[in-house]
């Protein structure tokens, strides 16, 4: 297949990958709501046919009808400060904040079967997994997986909030048959956790503002809302690839200006400027509008389009600019995968395969360095999903991130262990590359800070394909972070402040390994030259008006829709 119509396969399989948002079965709905008449609950779990619901104030538990939410039975908690609870098939677990002690009883008789003293200073979650309890303590920020019998820890990894010692507050657990899911009551989230390896896979914003209590019935997910005072039963498989949300309607700028010194006389400048398009985390309002109107649109092998300003004879003291104007909505982005039912590397489409896996000049994907890089990250790793994992994971243990030099080949970078966005963005390419993997590279001006504000430094990141998914955005360097949770937002997660202007895998034959704009010249005689290049942002949709001195109280500020 020749290079346009890999551009056109590309630009298909992206569009057929959009189309997935449409669909209405998201994680995280809410399919049915049932008030509680509890003053503070706090754990919950599933024996099969009933939920259980701990109340902290009351110090008892409640047996209730998953059809309505009402108490069908209550009971006293064997302790006096009940958190979380577990059911294990046979026995009900109950977490003890005070005694940090996890109590097992049997519920028709009432009986207390066991008492589990816990190495512990704060746990409030437990979960069974069909062989060993699980507990999180958020004061040490840990997920412990326990000996039911003695106690005996056989594994521990960060909580999704936790890392750099940091304490968390996640409270509620639960399991559902392959993985973790943890609730955190200061981020308002619901973590999907891997029970192998403490790899936060997904989360989503949970229906209350404390989410104290998970349970799993079998097919959905149970939250209790210690706030709310409400049960929620919600939906955590996606039928859609991904979900948006957060939307923000912003106008940018594109800008690049260059100011010729002199002596001597620019005869040709030739500057690219990339065409954004509509992309899961971004729509356009109105085609991009440009000053001056470009020369032509020139199209480059990986389907890149570029609107191309052609300037001559650009005299000394002389300054000529090429600007884009766009119009767009963006768009908060969480990608949700079942590594499970990724693909193959074999199903990769061969037109994929091929454009996407070959060496290029920044990614010397044969070096060594990069060779025995990939063997120690993979091992013989060979689902998709987990390659960009693991490749993305080394990485981070092996580069700090560093805004120094320039753009340096993979194998250097690496070797040296530091690097900018776009060094990060180097060796993981070069590192799929060499695992088969394929992988471009997303890049974007950013809305920084503030939704007025100005980018002059830009970002650019990863995106592999995963075979019945498609293009999953992986961003090695903004996910350099101990916090799990923070790793996650960056791999399967766009945050709504980024405009994608170019998708490629370097070499461009407009914009070679640059992004969002690239320029070339020819001089008649000496000449010094000055480039700007920044992106100016600024919100529709509301005018902010100045403070005013007015009556006691102070200044007033009126942002207007």
């Amino acid at each position: 297949m020749n290079r346009p119509a890999v551009g056109l396969a590309l630009a298909l399989a992206g569009s057929l990958f959009a189309l997935g948002a449409l669909a209405q079965e998201v994680p995280g709905k809410v399919l049915r709501q049932f008030p509680l008449d509890l003053r503070t609950p706090t754990g919950l779990t599933w024996d099969g046919s009933h939920l259980w619901l701990a109340d902290f104030d009351s110090a008892r538990l409640y047996r209730l009808n998953p059809s309505d939410g009402k108490v069908v039975e209550s009971m006293d908690a064997p302790g006096y400060s009940p958190m979380g609870l577990a059911w294990d098939g046979s026995k009900l677990w109950c977490l003890d904040l005070s005694d940090r002690t996890a109590y097992a009883l049997n519920p028709t008789t009432r009986v207390m079967l066991r008492a589990l003293p816990l190495d512990t200073d704060a746990a409030e979650g437990i979960a069974w997994d069909g062989e060993a309890l699980w507990t999180v303590d958020a004061r040490a920020g840990v997920i412990n997986r326990l000996d039911d019998e003695d106690g005996t820890t056989f594994k521990s990894f960060t909580c999704p909030t936790g890392g750099g010692s940091r304490r968390t507050d996640e409270i509620g657990m639960a399991f559902d048959g392959a993985h973790l899911w943890v609730s955190d009551r200061i981020t308002d989230t619901i973590y999907e956790v891997d029970p192998a390896s403490g790899t936060v896979l997904a989360d989503f914003p949970s229906p209350g503002p404390y989410p104290a209590g998970l349970a799993w019935d079998g097919h959905h997910l149970w939250c209790a809302d210690y706030e709310t005072r409400a049960l929620y039963e919600l939906q955590v498989t996606s039928s859609a690839p991904y979900v948006t949300r957060d939307p923000k309607r912003e106008e940018m700028v594109y800008t690049e200006a260059w100011r010729n010194f002199g002596p001597g006389v620019v005869k040709s400048l030739d500057v690219y400027i990339a065409v954004p398009q509509d992309l899961p985390n971004q729509k356009l309002l109105e085609p991009p509008r440009y000053e001056p109107n470009p020369a032509d649109f020139v199209t480059d092998q990986w389907g890149q389009k570029c609107a191309h300003f052609a300037f001559h004879d650009v005299k000394p003291g002389q300054e000529v600019t090429a600007l884009m104007r766009v119009k767009a909505e963006l768009y908060r982005v969480r990608w949700f995968v079942d590594p499970e039912k990724v693909g193959k590397l074999e199903e990769i489409p061969e037109a994929i395969r091929k454009a996407y896996t070959q060496d290029s000049s920044k990614l010397v994907m044969t070096d060594p360095v990069i060779e025995r890089a990939v063997k120690e990250a993979l091992g013989g790793e060979r689902n998709p999903y987990w390659m960009a994992r693991k490749i993305n994971k080394y990485i981070q243990d092996h580069m700090h991130y560093e805004l120094a030099g320039g753009w340096n080949v993979a194998p250097m970078v690496l070797a040296r262990g530091s690097g900018s966005c776009s060094e990060y963005t180097f060796v993981m390419l070069a590192m799929c590359h060499a695992a088969g993997l394929p992988a471009r590279y997303a890049g974007s001006v950013v809305i920084r800070g503030d939704d007025a504000s100005r980018d002059d430094v830009f970002h650019r990141w990863v995106e592999v394909y995963l075979p019945n998914y498609g293009w999953f955005p992986v961003d090695p360097s903004g996910g350099d972070s101990p916090v799990p949770a923070e790793q996650a937002d960056y791999f399967g997660g766009l945050a709504n402040r980024f405009l994608i202007t170019t998708l490629g895998a370097g070499d461009s034959k407009t914009l070679g390994w640059d992004y969002d704009s690239n320029a070339s010249w020819t001089a008649v005689g000496r000449v010094k030259l000055m480039q700007r290049k920044a992106g100016e942002w600024s919100p529709m949709g509301k005018r902010f008006e100045p403070a005013l001195v007015g009556e006691p109280g102070g200044l007033t500020c009126n942002p207007k829709g």
